[in-house]
């Protein structure tokens, strides 16, 4: 643009804002200090919450995992859960409004004990770090979840050990194991799961548990032995209305041929069916994975099929 004295000129773009220990701020200069324990020693825990209709869902839910896994870590969290709440929603109201019409947030709640006072020659540690960050919905990662169908490869194994310091239940930064298993050999397209031991039994994905119907019976690895998910939660809930058995045991990869059906369980998609597991088919889409979508779309009154298929939110009539 040109100005009437000649000189060009940029009205600058909006940007996106975070919440970082008690201030909201943009994007691009949040920061946190190198001796924060969250950097140094991987002491992190976090939520991953969306938006449907631009309202966070489960997000009770979500609040409550997170203190509890808060304290199961050892990891301060001072605030409120009136006030983690209204940071939240303040946050998705003002970075929401900076999104094309029709698209959604994800938010990132993460706490750590701080700064290490060591690093600096002194004793303390702390104070603790909160922050929240969004950003749009990935329609284009999960699209072909529902046009192609999910295709899983088994990629290595994660112990899942329930006594562990750190069990499988909670949610952490440390993704270290998921970023080697996403890079392992694998064929083109598939998303990569992990068993419990060399040669064990199925247990979970980096973006969501996992599924399986065995004789009508929607079925999940022992809870124990996974992510505590909201996702996973809601499909039990939806069983339960929808009149659908429900259970839990140890589902080896040997028993894909016995599957009638597979899904995966994630905050980004909800619900999307598995179709190929290793290269061995699974039916696909099927009647149990169907008429849970449409429970879940009926839920959030969204069509969530459609939201990745379309591009776009699509409100239910």
């Amino acid at each position: 643009m040109t100005g009437a004295s000649g000189d060009s000129y940029n009205t600058p773009m909006p940007v996106p804002l975070v919440y970082l220990n008690g201030r909201f701020i943009p994007f691009h200069k949040a920061a946190l200090p190198l001796n924060d324990a969250g950097f140094v020693s991987g002491a992190t825990v976090v939520d991953n919450a969306r938006t449907y209709r631009r309202r966070l869902f489960r997000w009770a839910d979500h609040l409550a995992r997170f203190r509890r896994d808060c304290e199961a870590c050892f990891v301060p969290l001072p605030a409120t859960d009136a006030g983690v709440t209204a940071a939240a929603e303040e946050l998705v109201a003002r970075n929401a409004a900076l999104l094309p019409p029709g698209e959604e947030l994800h938010l990132v709640t993460f706490a750590t004990p701080g700064p290490l006072g060591f690093y600096l020659g002194v004793h303390d540690t702390g104070p603790p770090t909160l922050g929240l960050v969004t950003y749009p919905l990935p329609i284009d990662r999960y699209r072909p979840f529902f046009t192609e169908g999910v295709s899983l490869a088994v990629v290595g194994h994660l112990p899942a050990d329930p006594d562990a310091l750190v069990p499988p239940r909670v949610k952490h930064r440390s993704r270290l194991a998921w970023w080697v298993a996403d890079r392992r050999p694998r064929p083109p397209g598939t998303v990569a799961i992990v068993t419990d031991r060399p040669g064990g039994t199925l247990t979970e994905t980096g973006v969501a548990n996992f599924l399986a119907v065995f004789d009508g019976v929607v079925t999940t690895p022992p809870r124990a032995k996974i992510l505590d998910g909201i996702s996973l939660r809601v499909v039990e809930e939806l069983c339960g209305t929808l009149g659908i058995p429900f259970g839990e045991q140890e589902i080896p990869s040997a028993t894909a041929p016995r599957m009638s059906e597979a899904f995966l369980a994630g905050t980004g998609f909800g619900l999307a069916g598995v179709r190929r597991i290793d290269g061995t088919t699974v039916p696909w889409p099927g009647p149990v994975f169907r008429r849970l979508l449409a429970a879940w779309s009926d839920a959030v009154g969204v069509d969530v099929e459609g939201q990745f298929v379309g591009g776009l939110v699509r409100p239910l009539a």
